[in-house]
């Protein structure tokens, strides 16, 4: 049976920087333990506007308008480079601003919890009505807006969480229960976030691939949030939600779970399930992380530059039965982190890469791009991480010596060919090697690359209930134009057709002596 291709993407971006006050675990973390801090006194001269989002390279890597390896054209730190008449809209998706985000954060609740100002809902109204991917439909669950006394009500009395832009009260999302915690408003208001901007990305998936969403039949969601109640904390399902607010109405799904490294293990879902036949049409989508905005934003203010963590990020991956035409995934070839494995570098890297090479018969050099922690080393660099994708390039080129396959000479020369500057903001599912994914898809068309490994790492750890580590790999390669029958494991459809020809032909021939 064929393997499984990956068809299509779509990545997004949301500028939220009221939502770095609001939601950001540093900055409320901040709020209660060092209510003067130096950080809370200064975060609003360290936020950057919309305008200095958009025209920041890395983030117009993440949207498909520039190449990663066009990063290095640009001076180091980043942030302090902008792109001139940079659009908001890439090939691969868009940055979203955040008054048209608090709008899709409306449409995506259906239990009537947010409440949107009706100052701001007139506004707002005929500006996200503009947006092409918006229908009139959405727009109309927008209603009419709240009196602003029954917002302040809400938040006074029955504890609603308020939601801000421009430093200035535009609405509140009320609590779900009076009692159950997992349901309280900050909660509801980071589920509805995750849910709003998955939406987002899968809208652009759909108009990328031109795919019609009701072809659908299952979706994976891999974000870092958990939905449920106090009986089933993490019971789900945001995969169903986001579904059928895209409009698929054909799809089932579930949520898949593990921390960073949660994509790649959805995609080896996905890919596993289309070419078992089970599905035809899976897509995989994580969304935005509102408690990481503003992740090392202290170190950020203390370094006197922008808060650099002040987007939310999206992705949504199609994989589908196999084409002809579009990159296979390679389920054979998976590598993994065991139980066994132990958590140190070399050990992780060695499960991960040389594994998956080990099984093919290649060498570290066969892989065209390897795309690890894609973190943007403008972020990590400042807080005092480092460049983590070079990092991760170094092990793999001193595994590659190791092996033999290149010199020490040569390692800087495979940094450069096989990997790629980090573009990716803090938002944990995205960090890994999901982001390259849409670049991954134009370089394979336009013959760039013939074989890339996507990496993800994970850190189980988190949630005291293992010291385990965790990771992940696929390898990814050309289509060779071969499509499988799925009746007859091992044949493809032109040997199918040529069997049927001749049988055809010897037909033919048996009728002709029929009638001699």
């Amino acid at each position: 049976m064929s393997y499984a291709v990956v068809k299509g993407s779509g990545y997004i971006l949301v500028h939220a920087p009221d939502m770095v006050r609001s939601f950001g675990t540093t900055r409320m973390n901040e709020n209660v333990n060092q209510i003067d801090s130096e950080y809370l006194q200064n975060i609003d001269e360290h936020l950057r506007s919309f305008e200095e989002v958009v025209a920041y390279p890395p983030n117009q890597v993440f949207i498909g308008n520039v190449k990663p390896e066009d990063l290095r054209e640009y001076d180091f730190p980043w942030y302090t480079q902008s792109i001139n008449a940079a659009n908001r809209v890439g090939s691969l998706g868009e940055i979203m601003p955040q008054d048209e985000f608090f709008a899709l954060l409306k449409i995506s609740d259906v239990f009537d919890l947010v409440k949107l100002d009706k100052a701001f809902t007139i506004l707002i109204k005929q500006k996200i009505s503009k947006h092409p991917l918006i229908t009139s439909d959405m727009v109309s669950r927008l209603k009419e807006g709240e009196d602003k006394a029954n917002i302040e009500k809400f938040i006074n009395e029955q504890k609603a969480l308020p939601l801000y832009n421009d430093n200035k009260l535009i609405g509140c999302v009320k609590r779900a229960h009076e009692l159950d915690d997992n349901l309280n408003a900050r909660i509801i208001t980071e589920n509805l976030i995750s849910k709003a901007s998955s939406a987002l990305a899968f809208l652009h998936l759909i108009e990328n691939t031109t795919t019609d969403v009701k072809s659908i039949d299952y979706v994976i969601e891999c974000s870092e949030q958990a939905c449920g109640n106090e009986k089933q904390r993490g019971g789900g399902n945001f995969a169903k939600a986001i579904a059928e607010m895209v409009g698929a109405v054909n799809a089932t799904g579930s949520d898949t779970r593990a921390f960073c490294a949660a994509p790649i293990h959805a995609l080896v879902q996905a890919a596993a399930l289309v070419k078992a036949g089970v599905y035809n049409n899976v897509v995989v989508v994580g969304g935005g992380a509102a408690s990481k905005l503003g992740l090392n934003g202290k170190d950020h203010v203390m370094e006197g530059i922008p808060i650099l963590e002040d987007v939310l990020g999206a992705t949504a991956i199609l994989v589908s039965k196999n084409d002809g035409v579009s990159p296979v995934i390679r389920t054979d070839l998976v590598g993994k982190h065991t139980v066994g494995t132990g958590s140190s570098p070399q050990a992780i890297i060695t499960s991960l890469i040389v594994s998956p090479l080990d099984k093919a018969q290649l060498k570290v050099t066969d892989i065209d791009r390897y795309s690890v922690e894609m973190q943007n080393p403008d972020i990590t660099r400042a807080a005092g991480a480092g460049d983590v994708p070079e990092a991760n390039y170094k092990m793999i080129g001193a595994l590659g010596i190791k092996r033999n396959e290149i010199t020490h000479k040569e390692i800087s020369g495979f940094i450069e060919k096989h990997g790629m500057p980090g573009w990716a903001p803090t938002q944990g599912h995205i960090q890994s090697g999901i982001p390259y994914i849409g670049h991954a898809l134009k370089d394979f068309k336009n013959n760039v690359v013939e074989r890339v490994m996507i990496v993800g790492k994970g850190s189980l750890f988190l949630a005291r209930m293992t010291n385990q580590f965790d990771g992940i790999s696929i390898i990814m390669e050309k289509n060779d134009g071969k499509v499988m029958c799925e009746s007859v494991p091992g044949i493809t459809e032109d040997v199918v057709k040529k069997m049927i020809a001749e049988a055809m032909r010897g037909f033919a021939s048996q009728v002709l002596k029929n009638f001699e």
